[in-house]
């Protein structure tokens, strides 16, 4: 689930998504959020972009962890066929986080971006 902090959006992983990421909670600056756009299937090539170096991935299962492509590195947390959000960012160590599509992460992505609006 996104949280605010201060000038930071951090994605919330549980214990069991750490160790299924191989990675801790994902962290970056509010400013540099620069795009969200949802997706109804998340197992298609324009979400899921290159390999996945450390992580967790059964195909049409679970994606947890980091996949890297040319353009760098996404966070991904998809579960089964559930639709995803795609934040994207610039000048951060991921380009983009796929996270799962609930309204709990659409009303802090409104919060701290209210021009921005989610692209279906």
């Amino acid at each position: 689930m996104l949280k605010i902090e201060g000038e930071y959006l951090r994605y919330d992983l549980n214990w069991l998504e750490n160790i299924g990421a191989f990675w801790r909670d994902p962290k970056s600056k509010i400013a540099n959020l620069t795009s969200v756009s949802a997706h109804e299937n998340p197992w298609t090539v324009q979400v899921l972009r290159g390999i996945r170096a450390p992580g967790t991935g059964f195909p049409f299962l679970i994606m947890l962890g980091t996949m890297w492509h040319r353009r760098g590195r996404d966070f991904c947390v998809v579960y089964k066929r559930k639709p995803v959000l795609i934040l994207e960012f610039k000048d951060e160590s991921f380009k983009r986080w796929v996270i799962p599509d609930n309204e709990a992460n659409r009303a802090v992505i409104r919060t701290v971006k209210p021009s921005l609006t989610i692209s279906e």
